[in-house]
């Protein structure tokens, strides 16, 4: 486990919640178990949380994660065993898997994330190939990693309503590490195959306002659980659409949001004693890769801004034009690695926590965006494979990791409701 601290005065709230969850354990796996029964969780999933002391909760969800090769050596076996099972789930009889990524193939650290999970998909006994829908890609080609490793990309080929390779190779399942951000292509649609996670799960679809409507749910069902106010686990949100950054449209709708919820989240803060400026992170309601965000602590910060920070604002991955934001309650990162501000990015594969990192920042605040360029990642260790201790206190490492699980659980059962309730085919 890296050397971490919490920078805050404020912890109480932190501990107490730590205790509950504790004290609750039994009741909270239970509730757990019942909840993904009824609603079956995504492929896998990253979540990034914010720890500010008196706060605990996720700021983003992804469901097509891509930084298997920043998680711990510890995260092997526990990827390995709950790939197993979510695969059987999708395909019992499953013996081959053809993996698709994204088309960043100059982006040799994104290559290192699709080599590291297609070495936990072998681990687990499947066959595994990796397809490209880049239109370069015409014949196998390999591409030499950091690590003196390779990764050899390969050219899909439609058959009627299946996926296959150039040499026959005929999987049984098809494995998205690929967001969609510009849309699903044709080669994806009406296959035979199983296709995880289901193409609706793409940005071009889905909308980060919709999970976190997801995540109230959730939220408020977990805070009836453990007799806790749900604030303490969910930021507070606004959706604010017909924006145009680039012509100034939208401007004053955007700052009365902002307003709307800086009221709120002062309110909050007054309840329980918390003596930080509220803030809120402005940031596309679709797409990832820290694309198209900024932190307000103001109505004026959204109002009148200069060429730069529109053109930031309104595009994001594959060019896609910002008319939508989400207005988020900011959370403060009070936690920090070798000195440098840091947040905690737990990894999920079906409803089993494998591993996590912190991301961490040398030259961002507490209250910024720690996704940009310049970020780091540093392993956490999950003790005892993310299961609390009862001998420790709460302030322990690996109980303050089970926390952190328990949160990012929270936002996989978000995700799965978001899901079922965007499925096409659900009508």
């Amino acid at each position: 486990m890296p050397v971490t601290s919490l920078a805050s005065c404020q912890t109480a709230p932190l501990i107490e919640l730590e205790r509950r969850l504790l004290a609750g354990q039994p009741q909270i796996e239970h509730w757990f178990r019942r909840q993904f029964a009824e609603h079956a969780p995504p492929f896998y999933g990253s979540v990034d949380l914010r720890n500010s002391g008196f706060k605990l909760a996720p700021v983003d969800m992804n469901l097509f994660p891509g930084g298997f090769n920043n998680l711990g050596r510890d995260a092997q076996p526990l990827a390995v065993q709950a790939v197993t099972h979510a695969v059987e789930r999708a395909c019992n009889d499953a013996k081959s898997i053809l993996l698709i990524p994204e088309n960043h193939t100059r982006n040799t650290f994104y290559l290192k994330n699709v080599a590291a999970l297609a070495r936990i998909l072998s681990q687990a006994g499947f066959r595994v190939r990796i397809g490209s829908l880049l239109a370069e890609i015409t014949a196998p080609t390999v591409f030499d990693l950091p690590d003196g490793d390779t990764l050899t990309l390969e050219p899909i080929v439609r058959r009627g309503n299946r996926l296959v390779l150039a040499d026959g190779f005929n999987p049984c399942l098809i494995l998205l590490n690929n967001d969609l951000s510009a849309g699903a292509p044709a080669l994806l649609r009406d296959l035979e195959q199983n296709v995880l996670p289901p193409l609706h799960a793409g940005w071009d679809v889905r909308r980060k306002t919709h999970h976190f409507a997801a995540y109230d749910s959730v939220a408020n069902e977990f805070g009836e659980l453990l007799s806790i106010d749900p604030w303490f686990v969910n930021p507070y949100f606004a959706a604010c659409g017909g924006l145009d950054f680039h012509e100034r449209q939208g401007e004053q709708v955007l700052a009365d949001a902002v307003s709307d919820q800086l009221a709120r989240i002062g309110a909050k803060y007054r309840e329980h004693g918390i003596s930080e400026t509220p803030f809120v992170i402005v940031k596309a309601d679709a797409g990832t890769y820290g694309m198209g965000v900024m932190t307000a602590k103001s109505p004026d910060d959204v109002v009148g801004l200069n060429r730069k920070q529109r053109n930031k604002m309104s595009v994001i991955k594959e060019g896609q034009q910002v008319s939508e934001v989400i207005v988020q309650e900011g959370v403060y990162t009070f936690e920090t690695v070798a000195d440098a501000v840091a947040e905690p990015v737990i990894y999920m594969i079906d409803r089993h926590v494998v591993g996590g990192f912190y991301r961490v920042h040398e030259g961002r605040g507490v209250d910024e965006n720690l996704n940009a360029p310049g970020m780091h990642f540093t392993p956490m260790t999950f003790d005892a494979a993310c299961l609390p201790d009862m001998t420790c206190g709460p302030e322990c490492s690996t109980n303050r990791l089970y926390a952190y699980g328990v949160v990012a659980r929270l936002a996989l059962l978000a995700a799965s409701r978001e899901l079922e309730a965007t499925d096409p085919a659900q009508g």
